[in-house]
C-alpha cells in the first residue's frame, strides 16, 4: 500500500472491551483482538481503529483517559499493544488509535496534582478552573453534551468545566504545556508503529466563558493545533489524521482538511440522513463537493459505537428514522432493516474514498435494546434522568460460535450481556452460508479492493428513486429505493447483489454492482 493508502482504505472500527476476549474475564482485550487478526485478514479490511485502549476508571468507555502512554491493565499490556501492532503489519493491517484531546479523566495525575494546588495555581492553569457567581452558581448556565451543568465545584469553592461528564475534566489549549504534551503523546504512539490517529471530538478544544450562548465549538484557535498535529504526522511516513467533528457547516467542516491539517474527517452527514434516494444522493453530492476540490478524500460511515445500529436504525418507519433515537420500544420492522442494511452497505463500499465498518456490522447485529437498567453504563443513561438510554446497545459483545451465550465471546460472563437469538447471527453460523451478511460484506470488501476504493464517480440517469453511478473502473453501481423492481443498466456481468434479483429486475430496498 501507497504512503497515502488511506485515500481508499476500508478501516475496521474495534471497540475492545466487546470484540474477544482472551483472558476469561468477560472483557474483550488485545489477547483476543490478535487470536482474531485472521478473521479480519479474511474479512478483507485494510486498518483497524481501536477506541482508547488507554487505563481509565471506565466513566465513559474509556474516553476518561488517565494515562495516555499506557494500556488499561483489563486489556493488557504496553508490550501486548506492540506486538499487536506487528502481527496486524505482518497480515497487511494499519492500525489507528484514538487520541481524547479536549479532555481527560479526573484520577488523571495532572488532574489531581491541580486539585491539590489550589486555586492560582500552574497545576489548574492546564485545565478550565474559575470562581462562581454569586449564590453558589457556577460560572455559566452552560450544560453539558451528556445533560445537566458542564460545571462541578471542588471543596475550595472553584469550578472546573466538563462538557462531558463530571469524570472528565476539559484541558486548557490555551496553555503551551497542553500543546507541548500532546504533541510528545503523539510521537510516543507513532514512534511504536501506530498508522493513524482519530481525533475524538476534535472542533471543541476551545471555548470562549465569556459567552453567553455556549460558545465551545470550532473556534478559529482550533485549527493551529492541527497544524502542529499535521507537522509531527508528517515526520513520520504514511501516518494521517482523521478528526471526528459533528458540524452542519460544511464550509467550516472542510476548513479542517486544508492540506496543512488532517487528512481526513468522518462523515456523518451521510450517516445521518434516511433510507431515501434523494436525501442520500443529495449527502453524497455534499460529500464529494466539500472534499475533492480541497483534495481530500471522502469517507463512509454507516455506524460507530455512538450510534444505533444499522439494522434496527433502517427498520423504523421512515417518518421516525434516526440514528441516535435510543427511546426504549421503538417499532423496528428488522427483516426490512436487514434488508436496507445490505443494500446501504454495498452502496457505501462502491462509493469513491475511505469506508469505515463498526465491528457487527458485517454480521448485521441489531441494537440491543432492552438491556435490563441496572446493567447500563454509559452516563447518557443517568444523565438523562433515565429518558437517554444511551449508548450501551451498540457496545454488547459480538458472537463468534456457538447456540448460547457467550458465543465463543470468552470463557467468562461478558460484561454487557447478549441476546441468546444471537446464535443465528455468529461468524461461525454465517462464515459459509453464501447468503449471510459476513458473505455480502467479504465479498464486497474484496471486489472494493481490486476496483473500487479511491476515485471519482459519475452519475447516470435513473428512474425516480433510483441512484445509478458508474465508478473509473467500469464498475456501475445501482441502489433500488423506489416502491417497485426496476431493470438493471446494462453490463456484461453481474457482480455482486444485496439480495436476490426477481425475474431478473433488482427489487426494491436492494444494490446491485455491474460491469
Amino acid at each position: 500500500m501507497s504512503d497515502t493508502w488511506w485515500r481508499g482504505a476500508a478501516i475496521y472500527q474495534v471497540y475492545l472491551r466487546s470484540f474477544a476476549d482472551g483472558n476469561g474475564d468477560g472483557i474483550g482485550d488485545l489477547a483476543g483482538l490478535r487470536a482474531k487478526l485472521p478473521y479480519l485478514a479474511e474479512l478483507g479490511v485494510d486498518a483497524i481503529w481501536l477506541n482508547p485502549w488507554y487505563p481509565s476508571p471506565m466513566a465513559d468507555g474509556g474516553y476518561d483517559v488517565a494515562d495516555y502512554r499506557a494500556i488499561e491493565p483489563s486489556f493488557g499490556t504496553l508490550t501486548e499493544a506492540e506486538d499487536y501492532i506487528s502481527e496486524a503489519h505482518a497480515l497487511g493491517i494499519r492500525t489507528i488509535i484514538d487520541i481524547v484531546p479536549n479532555h481527560g479523566s479526573d484520577q488523571q495525575e495532572w488532574f489531581v496534582a491541580a486539585l491539590a494546588a489550589g486555586p492560582g495555581s500552574l497545576e489548574r492553569e492546564r485545565f478550565i478552573f474559575r470562581p462562581g457567581r454569586d449564590g453558589g452558581l457556577p460560572p455559566n448556565d452552560w450544560q453539558s453534551i451528556f445533560n445537566g451543568p458542564a460545571w462541578t465545584q471542588v471543596d475550595d469553592g472553584e469550578w472546573y468545566l466538563h462538557l462531558f461528564a463530571p469524570e472528565q475534566p476539559d484541558f486548557n489549549w490555551r496553555n503551551p504545556e497542553v500543546v507541548e504534551e500532546f504533541h510528545s503523546i503523539l510521537r510516543f504512539w507513532l514512534d511504536r508503529g501506530v498508522d493513524g490517529i482519530r481525533i475524538d471530538s476534535a472542533a471543541v478544544l476551545f471555548k470562549d466563558l465569556d459567552s453567553v450562548e455556549e460558545s465551545y465549538t470550532d473556534h478559529d484557535e482550533v485549527h493551529d493545533v492541527y497544524r502542529g498535529w499535521r507537522r509531527i504526522t508528517d515526520s513520520y511516513e504514511g501516518r494521517f489524521l482523521v478528526g471526528e467533528m459533528w458540524m452542519p457547516d460544511q464550509e467550516r467542516f472542510a476548513l479542517y482538511l486544508r492540506p496543512d491539517e488532517m487528512q481526513t474527517a468522518f462523515n456523518f452527514d451521510f450517516l445521518s440522513r434516511p433510507w431515501d434516494a434523494d436525501e442520500l444522493r443529495a449527502s453524497i453530492d455534499l460529500t464529494l463537493t466539500t472534499h475533492v476540490p480541497i483534495g481530500a478524500p471522502p469517507t463512509w460511515v454507516l455506524s460507530n459505537h455512538d450510534v444505533t445500529r444499522p439494522v434496527t436504525k433502517y427498520g423504523r418507519p421512515d417518518t421516525s428514522f434516526s440514528h441516535q433515537d435510543r427511546k426504549h420500544g421503538m417499532a423496528t420492522d428488522p427483516v426490512l432493516g436487514e434488508r436496507r442494511a445490505r443494500a446501504a452497505a454495498l452502496l457505501a463500499m462502491a462509493l469513491p474514498g475511505g469506508l469505515y465498518v463498526y465491528q457487527g456490522e458485517e454480521l448485521g447485529l441489531p441494537e440491543v435494546e432492552n438491556l435490563p437498567d441496572e446493567l447500563l453504563q454509559d452516563p447518557l443513561w443517568v444523565r438523562s434522568g433515565g429518558t437517554d438510554r444511551g449508548r450501551d446497545g451498540c457496545r454488547v459483545p459480538i458472537p463468534w460460535s456457538g447456540q448460547e451465550p457467550p458465543f465463543g465471546f470468552g470463557s467468562g460472563t461478558p460484561w454487557l450481556p447478549q441476546p441468546a437469538d444471537w446464535k443465528n447471527l455468529t461468524v461461525e453460523s454465517q462464515h459459509d452460508d453464501q447468503n449471510s451478511m459476513l458473505t455480502l460484506y467479504r465479498n464486497g470488501l474484496r471486489i472494493r479492493r481490486t476496483e473500487l476504493g479511491d476515485g471519482t464517480l459519475t452519475w447516470l440517469d435513473a428512474d425516480p428513486g433510483v441512484l445509478l453511478f458508474a465508478r473509473d473502473s467500469g464498475l456501475k453501481c445501482i441502489t433500488n429505493l423506489s416502491p417497485a423492481p426496476v431493470d438493471l443498466p446494462p453490463h456484461t456481468d453481474l457482480l455482486l447483489t444485496s439480495n436476490p434479483l426477481e425475474n431478473g429486475k433488482l427489487p426494491t430496498d436492494t444494490t446491485a454492482w455491474v460491469r
